[in-house]
């Protein structure tokens, strides 16, 4: 086990080096250029996520499908990967994590434009979209759609599943009196997972449009609560996320900022993790949507990665940096991942900061345990058709059940790799269809109520 997890570790970094890195944020940088730095749309966007379109084609809302890819990334990625990114990679990679959500509002916006642009629809009225569908419709580069397909059906069971469910495991092991066996912990959600999914996206759209407001106003009051109590520390905190994301130092309470290269590498990995922007997640659940034009539910879908780390994230980042420096009794030496710096973070809410954090890693985790069923599903269909969506879904709550004993550490190196593999093939799209997103963005941001009368080719799988 020690030699694979060493393994794992070379090749997580060798693949998360600083090409990815260019790579993700260049493309970040040049999407936000390209479209005219369209973050500046997003109040606008927040107010088209909560506005219905039912006359137009499509399985789900545009808010269905925007809480649907919220469920998906508001996980453990907000609350262990950032307290993972400031364990490794010191307090400054908190500003990395949050450069990455900044401007991975335009990535996430282009992919999720060009996901609907070119979505298909099948015989018995299901949309089928993501970056499969424009690699192989749009650049005839099916073949990067298969790879493309196959790592994100991969990346199911681990960010999907994996990572998941072992969170909830450790975070009720740690603050719940009563010893519960992990594998029941698994079995429960096993079942829980069996129930929803079997429903396909309308059953798992519902239950994210009711759980994702709940979790996350649950999630940031706690945040804000900790923040309050350590108020005094939150400029301190602001000075040394943003001095030490360049260069090495420490502060007060035993963080160590590690230099700009590993600040960048596990705050733009985390960011990644948490907000998914140019992977091509969300662009999975967002081609289901009911839009008029691919720009509306481009624009929606982007407010998701705004609320995921220009947000939450953000507030995480100081909630852990200020708990630190407030509270230099915390053995640094003493604590072995970014969870247990949550825990501690938390631990400061008088009687209900335990249960505020067990509430927020349960919710967080399960509905992100949804959100990427469905995406697999979807890969697992355009690779295998109809008849994969079963085993698939038997496989993916058989991993649900084992996955609270599963190592974490090996299982979250593992997922930032499936990560990375499925961005390349994705990050290929956008770029090479850059002048598409510039061209509908520049002509629907003018109409937005404007239908896009191109036919959605009907297909056989």
């Amino acid at each position: 086990m020690q030699v694979i997890v060493e393994f794992f570790n070379k090749l997580d970094s060798a693949i998360w080096g600083m090409p990815m890195i260019v790579l993700l944020f260049g493309t970040h940088l040049f999407m936000t250029v390209r479209t005219g730095f369209v973050q500046r749309k997003t109040f606008t966007a927040i107010k088209l996520s909560v506005t219905k379109d039912p006359d137009s084609p499509g399985e789900v809302s545009q808010f269905q499908a925007l809480t649907t890819a919220l469920a998906s990334t508001i996980g453990t990625g907000n609350i262990v990967g950032v307290g993972t990114a400031v364990f490794l990679g010191g307090p400054g990679a908190v500003l990395w994590c949050w450069l990455t959500g900044v401007f991975g509002i335009a990535t996430k916006y282009a992919e999720s434009l060009i996901a609907v642009k070119y979505r298909v629809q099948t015989r018995d009225g299901r949309m089928q979209g993501g970056a499969m569908y424009v690699l192989e419709r749009a650049l005839g580069l099916k073949w990067l759609g298969i790879l493309f397909a196959l790592f994100a059906l991969f990346a199911s069971f681990g960010i999907g599943s994996g990572t998941q469910i072992n969170a909830i495991a450790e975070i009720i092991e740690n603050n719940v009196p009563l010893p519960i066996p992990r594998i029941a912990i698994g079995l429960v959600f096993g079942v829980i997972t069996a129930v929803v999914i079997i429903g396909g996206i309308k059953s798992i759209a519902t239950v994210c449009e009711k759980l994702v407001p709940f979790m996350a106003f649950f999630y940031v009051t706690g945040c804000l609560i900790i923040l309050v109590i350590n108020a005094d520390f939150i400029l301190p905190a602001l000075k040394a996320i943003i001095t030490l994301a360049f260069q090495p130092g420490a502060v007060a309470g035993g963080l160590v900022g590690r230099g700009i290269m590993l600040a960048m590498q596990y705050g733009i990995a985390r960011g990644l993790f948490s907000n998914e922007s140019g992977m091509g997640s969300a662009p999975l659940v967002a081609s289901a949507a009911q839009t008029r034009n691919p720009v509306r539910q481009a624009l929606v879908s982007s407010t998701g990665t705004f609320w995921d780390t220009v947000v939450v994230c953000l507030m995480t980042g100081l909630v852990l940096v200020t708990t630190v420096m407030k509270n230099p009794d915390i053995n640094m030496d003493m604590i072995q991942n970014g969870g247990q710096m949550t825990t501690a973070a938390f631990s400061q809410i008088p009687v209900l900061g335990p249960g505020i954090l067990v509430i927020g890693i349960i919710t967080f985790a399960y509905s992100t345990i949804l959100g990427w069923s469905y995406y697999g599903e979807r890969c697992c269909e355009y690779l295998f058709g109809v008849k994969g969506m079963l085993p698939y879904k038997i496989i993916f709550v058989a991993i649900v059940v084992v996955g609270p004993v599963l190592s974490l550490d090996l299982v979250w190196t593992i997922s930032d790799i499936l990560n990375a593999l499925m961005a390349i093939p994705n990050l290929v799209a956008v770029l090479l269809l850059s002048g598409v997103v510039a061209k509908d963005t520049r002509y629907y941001l003018s109409h937005l109520d404007e239908r896009d009368e191109t036919p959605i080719p009907v297909i056989d799988k």
